[in-house]
């Protein structure tokens, strides 16, 4: 597995996305206006139901400690905390470091990057065993995993390419309208999902994609909860869209509450 200094490092993410998502998610309207850039508040309860999700992702990843099942977290971490960070930089002009909660914004994803990096160069000079061990994925399951790579995989390299005004940018599934900034911060996280599922196509480990959906359950959790709390925006009878913001989730979510009880979480 990777070294201790890798672990440190991804507990010491876990501790600073779960005190920023804490504070993101339960003062949204206070924090917005002093945000890192122009956000209303359920943009920044979502943010913070990232941050929460990435809190308990990384916690898991870490406890766990092994190679073969948390791999892909760990890649799913690393793809986040570098894209985010590069789109502070493309967006620099933009960036407010004003106040403190943009400060922690800023120093937890740098935070996110060292460890990026640090585990690259753990994995380039280690180079952990990626073993088949136990049961294999069977071909129904497999596909699952492809159908979310390319539905998740399509909504982040839309939010990283579409320009304000194209479809679905104007409130017509996110019931606000975003900045090219929001779209592109978003664009990431659902860009970073797609791709750490990738490695799923050939590695048939079933024990390995439960406990990556374990990890990456709570990211489902908060987001959908910070959805309902704000359901007011949704107008479903002039905005439709707005059910595949909410069905997307619980398509997803519901069910693997039942492969949870019945394969466990990957432990």
């Amino acid at each position: 597995m990777l070294s201790k200094t890798s672990r440190l490092l991804t507990y010491l993410c876990a501790a600073l996305y779960g005190i920023l998502g804490t504070l993101l998610f339960l003062f949204p309207e206070q924090l917005a206006p002093v945000f890192a850039w122009k956000v209303t508040g359920f943009m920044t309860i979502t943010i913070g139901g990232w941050c929460l999700g990435n809190a308990w992702l990384a916690y898991i990843a870490a406890r766990r400690w092994d190679w073969q099942r948390v791999y892909t977290q760990l890649i799913y971490l690393w793809l986040f905390g570098i894209g985010e960070l590069l789109v502070l930089f493309f967006f620099r002009d933009k960036l407010k470091l004003e106040h403190p909660i943009a400060w922690l914004y800023f120093i937890t994803l740098i935070v996110n990057t060292l460890a990026a990096f640090i585990g690259i160069f753990d994995y380039l000079r280690i180079r952990p065993s990626n073993q088949l061990i136990g049961t294999g994925l069977t071909k129904a399951q497999s596909m699952f995993a492809v159908a979310f790579v390319i539905f998740v995989g399509f909504l982040g390299l839309y939010g990283l390419t579409a320009q304000i005004g194209a479809s679905g940018t104007n409130a017509g599934i996110f019931p606000e309208v975003m900045s090219l900034f929001t779209l592109r911060s978003f664009g990431v996280f659902y860009f970073s999902l797609a791709l750490a599922t990738i490695p799923y196509f050939w590695d048939r480990s079933l024990n390995s994609i439960l406990s990556h959906a374990f990890a990456a359950y709570g990211l489902i959790v908060f987001i959908t909860v910070a959805a309902f709390i704000y359901i007011g925006l949704f107008n479903f009878s002039e905005r439709p869209g707005g059910l595949a913001y909410f069905g997307a989730y619980l398509v997803v979510g519901i069910p693997l509450l039942f492969v949870f009880y019945k394969y466990g979480t990957g432990k």
